[in-house]
C-alpha cells in the first residue's frame, strides 16, 4: 500500500507500506517479526515491512522489490535494514512447520528427518530440542537469502543481531510473554 493513499490519523492494517512522496514517515509495529526497511538512495522512496514466517512464505520481500522496480529503482541503489526480531535460538518450530517453511519460502524440499537441513542450517543438537522435537528457524537468514535472490547487493543489507525474545528489558516478545505490547519502528523519506 502506498503511503500517499492513506488518510492522516487513520490506522491501516497492512504488512507493508511504500512511501512514494518526500517527507513521509512510515511506521510499523512488531514483536518477534522483523521490521524490514527499504530506501532508494537516489529517489528517496522508502518502504517498511512487517515480516515473519508467513510473510516470508508468501514472498512479501519479492513483492516489495517488484514495486521498487516499477518505481524505477536500481537494485544497486536499494538499501535494506532488517531490525530487531526473534533469533533462531528462540524461534522453535516442529518438523512439519519447518519443512513447509523451506518448501514455500526458499523453494527447497527437505526430508522429514531433516538430516540435510540440520547440516545446512545448523540446528542445535541439544537434548532440549530432541526431547521436544523442535527445530530452530532463522527468519533473518531466510529474509537475507530472499533479498540476495532478488539481486540486492549483500553490501546494501544490514541485519540487526538483537533478539526481541532474549532482551527482556528492551523489547516485547509474543513468544516469550504472550504480551500484546509491541515495538514501533519507522523510516522517513
Amino acid at each position: 500500500m502506498f503511503g500517499s493513499h492513506l488518510e492522516e490519523g487513520i490506522k491501516t492494517d497492512a504488512d507493508g507500506l511504500v512511501g512514494n512522496k518526500c517527507n513521509q514517515n512510515l511506521w510499523v509495529y512488531t514483536a518477534d517479526c522483523m521490521p524490514i526497511f527499504f530506501a532508494d538512495k537516489t529517489t528517496r522512496n522508502v518502504a517498511t515491512l512487517h515480516c515473519g514466517r508467513k510473510g516470508l512464505e508468501k514472498k512479501i520481500i519479492r513483492n516489495l522489490v517488484k514495486i521498487f522496480d516499477n518505481l524505477g529503482t536500481s537494485k544497486d541503489n536499494l538499501l535494506v535494514a532488517i531490525g530487531p526480531a526473534i533469533s533462531k535460538e528462540h524461534y522453535l518450530v516442529d518438523k512439519m512447520t519447518l519443512k513447509e517453511f523451506y518448501r514455500k519460502a526458499e523453494n527447497k524440499n527437505i526430508t522429514v528427518n531433516l538430516t540435510k537441513a540440520e547440516k545446512d542450517f545448523s540446528f542445535s543438537d541439544s537434548n532440549h530440542f530432541k526431547e521436544k522435537k523442535l527445530n530452530q528457524l532463522d527468519l533473518k537468514r531466510s529474509a537475507y537469502r530472499q533479498l540476495l535472490n532478488e539481486n540486492i547487493p549483500s553490501t546494501n543489507v544490514d541485519i540487526s543481531n538483537l533478539c526481541t525474545y532474549k532482551l527482556k528489558n528492551e523489547f516485547n516478545s509474543w513468544r516469550r510473554s504472550k504480551t500484546f505490547s509491541r515495538q514501533w519502528n519507522f523510516i522517513c523519506s
